[in-house]
């Protein structure tokens, strides 16, 4: 499973590898536009995880067998790393 930013960040390395009519500029925009999105991949793992606390707080979920939020989000999302 892929989060909404990865899936961005992908699509742009698509546009990127595979669109041969791309201009220089357009090239260097989508290349700037990839590099923040990647910034932005933290931010979003931070979200994500506060708000799985939130709902741990509110609920007998907690004795899942997950160690930690973390590592939930890790075997979720992290699958290519």
């Amino acid at each position: 499973m892929k989060t909404a930013m990865q899936e961005s960040i992908d699509e742009i390395v698509e546009h990127l590898t595979y669109d041969d009519i791309l201009s220089e500029d357009s090239r260097v925009t989508y290349e700037t536009i990839r590099l923040r999105c990647i910034g932005k991949l933290e931010k979003e793992k931070e979200q994500i995880i506060n708000f799985a606390y939130e709902i741990l707080e509110t609920s007998d979920e907690h004795q899942s067998g997950y160690v930690s939020i973390e590592e939930i989000y890790n075997q979720t999302y992290n699958q290519n790393k």
